[in-house]
């Protein structure tokens, strides 16, 4: 089993030998709720650092939906038994008010238009919720390395954009999606779907590979309605379709540009979210 560690003074204390013993740290952040995408980032990890530190918190503060926060899931003795196999693992774990002195840190840090734009737009606040859980988490765990999903891809992009304005000198490890063998993309919201709602849910990887395999024949923006329209001939309800520059997340214009198509969508109460590189 991991060592489990539930206070900042052990977490300190740990971090403190570990580095003593001039060992190269890795952290992967997560909300809990693992699944094989976690372990991937800890496979990840450990090929690149000598031990590897996983944060388990469920941050409200990056939901701005309370009945989403309520709901998502909370599993950390399951997470611990997939942990057991792994070596040299820490596991912080720890309660808000351990982690926030009992109150909300008011930390912030300018990362530009990238936070107002896809899940910045749909969810207010909640780039500013995960900056300042990863920022507190950073300080605490001081990693040489930390690892994350590309699923996520907007949210490992302000990460690089905090870690460069702060001066952080942390290597950000940005991880290829790990995805089920029909597509979808694996992800703790995945437990509150039921068998018939994970079929559904693999339209969003089938309007992914259709914009993609359309390229050739279609401007960025007369693809991306098509992919609306195809999208919605399943039975997902669409949040946003969007084909964006990979770095700036601006609209574009022409496939000249290096861009990203990502998705957000609800099936049944369930919010999931994709994206896929096209050129």
């Amino acid at each position: 089993m991991p060592v489990l560690l539930t206070t900042i003074d052990n977490l300190v204390f740990t971090i403190r030998s570990l580095k003593e013993q001039d060992n190269r740290i890795g952290f992967v952040p997560t909300m809990g709720a693992l699944h094989q995408g976690h372990l991937s980032l800890i496979k990840q990890g450990l090929s690149a650092c000598d031990v590897v530190v996983v944060s388990i918190f469920v941050n409200p503060l990056q939901f701005n939906n309370s009945s989403d926060f309520k709901s998502y899931p909370n599993t950390l003795d399951a997470d611990l038994k997939l942990l057991g196999s792994f070596p040299n693992l820490y596991v912080f774990a720890p309660t808000f008010d351990e982690l926030f002195h009992g109150q909300e840190s008011d930390f912030k840090v300018e990362v530009g238009e990238v936070a107002t734009l896809l899940e910045g737009a749909w969810r207010p606040g909640h780039f500013g919720g995960v900056i300042q859980v990863v920022n507190a988490l950073f300080r605490l765990v001081e990693p040489d390395a930390a690892f994350f999903g590309e699923k996520d891809y907007q949210q490992l992009a302000i990460i690089k954009i905090m870690v460069r304005k702060l001066g952080l000198p942390i290597e950000i490890m940005a991880c290829p999606t790990q995805r089920s063998p029909e597509g979808l993309a694996m992800s703790s919201r995945n437990m509150l779907l039921n068998t018939e709602e994970k079929h559904q849910a693999l339209i969003i990887w089938e309007t992914l590979n259709y914009i993609k395999n359309k390229q050739a024949n279609y401007s960025p923006k007369q693809l991306q309605e098509l992919g609306k329209i195809f999208f919605n001939s399943g039975h997902l309800r669409l949040e946003y379709l969007e084909i964006v520059c990979v770095d700036t997340l601006q609209p574009i214009s022409d496939w000249e540009t290096k861009s990203i198509c990502c998705i957000a969508a609800y099936c049944g109460n369930t919010r999931l979210i994709d994206n896929l590189v096209l050129n």
